[in-house]
């Protein structure tokens, strides 16, 4: 049913030294070494004060800016599943927040679930089978997948580090567009962000052939650190 986008995320693997912040197959199989993504919104936030304290640690950074470069890498591997499955064979991989599991990788962290619906439009020849979730708009549903998987991360990330939602969602915005720029141009991936909408819609722009955010990750308040190639700040 995935066949597409695991290949897809294979390939990936491969180029990056098998270093993907994703599994490729996205269920894993043992839930050992993996933490419910649901223990790091419960307070006192132990277990996402230690993902955050890990990544600001690794850049010499404060706890805000290692929040968000954290989220620059959960929410870029929590949504590109989805947004390729859209491009690749408009079958997109919904993970439950109850089922989503996390651990500290090479990647900064990888991400999989105890089980993965795929949303499918009505036409689909898939359309009905187990596991498969009928709806007439996929964008919508990626919408809704990131307000339910995102947003109490978000949320919780705000709490303990005092960093903005709208940095947050930018780094998602991002997520959105970046991974379909292997597959067209960039108005397509444009158009998907729209269709998606808030808390996502607005947060990137075009320039020139690419994009640009209207946010900065903070990625650029490191010592001695380039701005991204995509950042706000010029």
């Amino acid at each position: 049913m995935l066949d597409a986008l695991t290949g897809h995320l294979r390939s990936l693997e491969s180029e990056r030294g098998g270093v993907l912040g994703v599994l490729p197959g996205l269920v894993a199989g043992d839930a050992a070494g993996w933490t419910p993504v649901s223990e790091l919104v419960r307070e006192p936030y132990d277990k996402l004060l230690a993902l955050v304290d890990e990544t600001a640690d690794r850049w010499k950074a404060p706890r805000h800016v290692g929040a968000a470069l954290l989220w620059k890498t959960y929410g870029y591997w929590h949504t590109m599943p989805m947004v390729l499955g859209w491009a690749l064979g408009r079958r997109v991989p919904l993970m439950r927040f109850a089922d989503t599991l996390v651990r500290p990788s090479a990647a900064g962290v990888t991400i999989a679930a105890t089980a993965v619906t795929v949303a499918v439009r009505p036409d689909d020849p898939v359309a009905g089978e187990p596991g498969t979730l009928v709806v007439p708009d996929l964008p919508g549903v990626i919408r809704q997948a990131l307000l339910d998987g995102q947003r109490p991360l978000i949320t919780a990330l705000g709490a303990v580090a005092r960093v903005g939602d709208r940095i947050l969602w930018g780094s998602t915005a991002e997520a959105v567009v970046h991974p379909l720029l292997d597959l067209g141009p960039y108005a397509e991936a444009a158009r998907l962000l729209e269709r998606i909408g808030p808390p996502v819609a607005g947060l990137v722009t075009a320039d020139g052939e690419g994009y640009r955010r209207r946010t900065c990750c903070l990625w650029v308040t490191l010592p001695d650190a380039d701005a991204c190639s995509t950042c706000c700040v010029r």
